[in-house]
């Protein structure tokens, strides 16, 4: 081989993805996506902390995909899920704290790219072999119009392999109940014959999709004392230990009220109570009274 192919050859290969044989008694998570020369998976180094007991005002959905979960690590027969509703009501962080509680179970995350989706039975294959369950993660996940890759998705919830078989489920998010948009025209088209309706072909083209996960979870915003209890519990959370801020933060009732009226003025601005705004807010107010503390010392 000559000298210039030998060169173009080795920069050739710094541009393929680094092959990575993940260790998963090391690792709980990884993530999987396209690259310019082909697919790689990696492994997450930095996960999210949170906690089921993080997680307020949604014991339902805890509960619901908790139990799904537990099935699915024993070999019992388990549902994909989709987790849908107003943004930032605590979707994704379910799914990180389900990691966080059933990881010594055996329990492994792999989050997929959108436009990793047609390569869901490839990302099955590569840990057929391993001796842990894994949940294939799609997060935030919706398409728009014309986009044909979500009949990747549906041909893989059809699958056998994603059906309560093998070593994997999917669990995917949303802010979009049927991850499509969905257009009042969408509906001209629907007709009541004998006495039955009959949507419109769009209508149940949008409806198939999210009908293949076997497990809905739904999300909504923060009632206003929920949001408040969410906003304590990151207020006790981050505030450090002997600072002297808890007394001015919290009472034995919840918030003083101060803090009370700042949190529900935070929340009207960014226009959702929700659990992330609460923990947005706490950080913020923690953050600012450790700051006027170091301008006294």
């Amino acid at each position: 081989m000559s000298d210039a192919l030998q060169t173009l050859s080795a920069r050739l290969l710094d541009w393929l993805p680094a092959a990575e044989k993940i260790d998963w008694r090391n690792s709980r998570a990884a993530s999987w996506r396209i690259g310019r020369f082909g697919s790689v998976l990696r492994t997450h180094g930095d996960l999210d902390p949170v906690t089921l007991d993080d997680l307020a005002a949604m014991d339902r959905q805890k509960a619901q995909l908790a139990r799904n979960t537990e099935a699915f690590l024993k070999g019992y027969p388990a549902n994909n899920a989709l987790l849908w509703g107003a943004r930032g009501t605590g979707k994704s962080s379910l799914v990180h704290a389900l990691l966080s509680r059933y990881a010594d179970h055996g329990l492994r995350l792999i989050e997929v790219d959108k436009t990793a989706l047609i390569e869901l039975p490839e990302i099955s294959e590569r840990v057929a072999q391993e001796p842990y369950r894994f949940i294939l993660f799609c997060d935030d996940l919706s398409f728009d119009a014309g986009d044909a890759s979500y009949k990747a998705l549906k041909s893989a919830l059809e699958g056998s392999v994603f059906r309560g078989g093998g070593n994997v489920l999917i669990y995917a998010t949303s802010n979009r109940r049927h991850l499509l948009p969905e257009y009042g025209s969408d509906n001209a088209q629907t007709a009541l014959r004998d006495g039955e309706l009959h949507e419109s072909e769009a209508v149940e083209e949008k409806i198939s999709l999210s009908d293949r996960f076997g497990l809905w979870l739904s999300f909504y915003p923060l009632r206003q004392d929920d949001y408040l209890m969410v906003v304590a519990h990151w207020l006790r959370r981050l505030l450090p230990p002997q600072s002297g801020l808890e007394s001015q933060a919290l009472n034995d009732g919840g918030l003083a009220e101060p803090v009370r009226l700042a949190a529900l003025s935070w929340a009207r601005a960014r226009g959702v109570r929700s659990g992330r705004t609460a923990q947005y807010f706490a950080r913020t107010w923690v953050g600012e009274a450790l700051l006027k503390l170091d301008d006294r010392a």
